[in-house]
């Protein structure tokens, strides 16, 4: 059986993201129009980002387990320029994220515990289907 460990990441998000636009996932009037973070020049470019970022969340649920906002915060912040001074990582605007999760658990793909989020039985097969469509 193939998971998501035996496929490119790059590829699964791609494939993922496709079947959340099916899923009919609500996007933010806000999205095209933000930042993703305090460390970002400016907003995102691409038109699925939603939809990348979603399917990206679903991955780091599959890989390390419960995840909360913070811990999401981290990995999908950046290296902040500050002109003469040394860059510092920053880390990303929780709303977006937070916004995704709350969408994702309404799906029914994550799932709320006490000490965070985790991935649904629904959402593990979301991932492993995209997985072995990539491979």
């Amino acid at each position: 059986m193939v998971t998501i460990f035996d496929v490119d990441a790059n590829r699964l998000i791609e494939k993922t993201a496709e079947k959340l636009k099916e899923l009919k996932i609500h996007k933010p009037s806000y999205v095209g129009l933000v930042k993703s973070g305090a460390h970002a020049a400016r907003p995102p470019q691409t038109d699925n980002f939603w939809y990348l970022r979603c399917a990206s969340i679903l991955r780091q649920f599959y890989v390390n387990g419960t995840v909360g906002v913070q811990r999401l915060r981290r990995h999908y912040g950046g290296k902040k320029r500050r002109g003469v001074r040394p860059g510092r990582h920053m880390p990303a605007g929780g709303s977006t994220i937070r916004k995704a999760m709350q969408e994702l658990e309404k799906a029914g793909l994550l799932t709320k515990e006490k000490s965070g989020r985790i991935l649904s039985p629904k959402g593990r097969k979301l991932l492993d289907v995209s997985a072995k469509e990539c491979a």
